[in-house]
């Protein structure tokens, strides 16, 4: 027997309906962030960017005020997945295994996203202030701040030798990371060579971080001049 129900059901294509219900704002983040990275921060226009999030070159300006505003919010939103990813880890674990999380959880992150990938190692150091200060987001600071804690606490237990800076510690490790990330983009465009995988990384930080409070050869001399 025919059915009586005359409702017409109509497919909707489901990047179509993603599209329909996302704000004007998450859309120009989503196009900003994938035209970046194809293209380059300086090859991508306010223009380009509006017209492939659907919206207007104004709703751009309203919601970031320009592109670099833009490119901050990008590079915000991912050091923030980053922060959450770390405040996920166990809280009772260890300060090493703390901090050896921490890097993971970048790692993890970038791996997860290829686009911030590129734009957290490539173009990051394009948001500045009006003068020539960088601009630090918020999500960084609070990155910051976590891993120093961590820091803190490894040398309270004598996880840290004390002749060593903390603050140096910190920017050894964050910049080890940001490089050993950086080198993965740049060999795919270049003829360097950077055949390490995610876990060649976590090898890497498995080995350097116990011995921050190990025993280490004398420091070395640096010639004046």
């Amino acid at each position: 027997m025919p059915s009586t129900d005359t409702t017409t059901a109509t497919a909707t294509d489901p990047a179509e309906e993603k599209v329909a219900i996302t704000s004007s704002r998450e859309r120009i983040l989503q196009a900003a962030k994938h035209l970046f990275a194809r293209n380059g921060y300086e090859n991508t226009s306010t223009v380009a960017i509006a017209r492939e999030a659907g919206t207007s070159e104004s709703q751009l300006m309203k919601h970031f005020g320009s592109k670099q505003g833009l490119l901050a919010a990008i590079l915000d939103r991912g050091w923030a997945a980053i922060v959450l990813r770390v405040q996920a880890l166990p809280g009772d674990s260890r300060p090493a295994r703390r901090l050896f999380g921490m890097l993971e959880a970048v790692a993890v992150e970038m791996e997860r996203d290829q686009e911030l990938k590129e734009l957290m190692t490539l173009e990051a150091r394009r948001v500045r202030k009006d003068s020539r200060d960088v601009l630090v987001s918020r999500g960084y600071r609070q990155f910051v701040e976590l891993f120093d804690t961590v820091l803190r606490d490894m040398r309270s237990r004598d996880q840290i030798r004390p002749e060593l800076n903390l603050q140096a510690v910190r920017a050894a490790f964050i910049g080890m990371m940001e490089s050993l990330l950086r080198d993965q983009i740049v060999a795919q465009r270049s003829e360097l060579q950077a055949g390490y995988s995610f876990e060649h990384v976590q090898q890497l930080f498995s080995v350097l971080v116990p011995a921050l409070g190990g025993e280490v050869a004398p420091p070395l001399k640096f010639a004046n001049g």
